[in-house]
């Protein structure tokens, strides 16, 4: 059995485990039981009714949240000609091709959070797939990280554009933020990804799509919110 610490102690005891919080009554609590010493994130988890061992059925997607995540990210674009300045102007942290392709080869080099690619350098990127593809780290068009538009890319990932991806568990793990941001940045940006989530429900889905969402910060418990109630609430939530 793990041992949680005296905080996490006197953090479980304000929560209701087998109670379904409403959306921003949970945001509050997750706030109320974070009491490490740093600025915790706030993650969220969805349980989706999806079988993602079925290409149809496979949730995914980016979405630019209001207020970011709190957190600078590392980019790094993949690109050839006119789109280098491009990026470098955007704010990229690191803009190349073949070169860095070769140091990720050959060093293991990884210092960096996003990778955004034009699709011309698809066929060179392509090379480092096995050590990208695992790390979540490889540009993909779905979540809009292998485009042209260099510039809107780079800017809506400094913004707090975030990617989801719902794992072989069936699970969408997202940050929505730090605990300093308050209820009501946390709740706008709670919204903004829930309805996104919701909108990506695959067709091939059957039953219910939502069947569990938690909010946690980075040492707290697990907070349980209703899921029944999100379609009713995320409009609201978001004026």
């Amino acid at each position: 059995m793990v041992r949680r610490g005296k905080k996490y102690q006197e953090s479980i005891k304000l929560v209701d485990r087998t109670h379904l919080y409403d959306p921003v009554e949970a945001i509050e609590l997750v706030i109320k039981t974070a009491k490490a010493n740093f600025d915790e994130t706030v993650d969220l988890s969805v349980k989706l009714g999806v079988d993602p061992r079925h290409a149809d059925q496979q949730v995914r997607g980016a979405v630019v949240l209001p207020h970011g995540t709190g957190k600078t990210r590392k980019v790094l674009v993949f690109a050839k000609g006119e789109k280098i300045k491009e990026a470098e102007e955007a704010g990229a942290d690191y803009v190349g091709g073949e070169e860095l392709v070769q140091k990720i080869q050959e060093e293991g080099w990884l210092d960096f959070d996003v990778a955004v690619a034009t699709p011309d350098m698809m066929g060179v990127v392509g090379r480092i797939g096995r050590i990208l593809g695992p790390k979540g780290l490889m540009p993909n068009p779905k979540s809009g990280t292998v485009t042209f538009e260099i510039e809107k890319a780079v800017k809506d990932i400094k913004a707090g554009k975030v990617e989801y991806r719902v794992d072989k568990t069936s699970i969408v793990h997202v940050p929505i933020g730090k605990v300093s941001f308050g209820v009501e940045k946390l709740r706008e940006n709670f919204a903004t990804i829930m309805e996104e989530i919701i909108k990506a429900r695959p067709a091939a889905a059957k039953g219910r799509y939502l069947r569990s969402v938690v909010l946690s910060s980075t040492m707290g418990p697990g907070i349980k919110v209703n899921p029944q109630q999100l379609a009713d609430r995320l409009a609201e939530m978001k004026n």
